[in-house]
């Protein structure tokens, strides 16, 4: 029960940093700015977090449930990804379509590899 707890209140933690990012950087109707970007920098992190702490009981224990279920897992947003793939496949914008597919894709998991490899560099 208590690693629900810590998973919620990362959660919401994690929501409302969303939020922001999204606020500030979706300046444009162009491209969904905000949300590659915290699918981004998201990706970092756990890569980051997973490289340096993995095996680590408090990491183990209650800062995986905070950290990486909670707020990452809030932060990050494939289902907004998701639908924002679709609306601009809807609006016949295919080309940002296939651009934000491709490059959240590669981008993300480049970015985990970074964070990971960062990690191993600071150990």
């Amino acid at each position: 029960m208590k690693s629900i707890l810590w998973v919620a209140a990362g959660g919401a933690c994690g929501a409302v940093l969303r939020f922001a990012v999204q606020e500030i950087a979706n300046t444009s109707n162009e491209f969904p700015w905000g949300t590659f970007l915290v699918n981004v920098t998201g990706s970092l992190a756990v890569g980051l977090l997973v490289g340096l702490f993995a095996g680590v009981p408090w990491f183990e224990g209650t800062g995986r449930a905070f950290l990486v279920a909670g707020l990452l897992g809030a932060f990050t947003t494939f289902s907004a990804f998701s639908v924002e793939t679709v609306l601009l496949v809807e609006q016949g914008r295919l080309g940002s379509a296939a651009v934000y597919v491709v490059g959240s894709v590669v981008v993300c998991l480049a970015s985990a590899l970074a964070g990971y490899r960062l990690a191993g560099a600071l150990q």
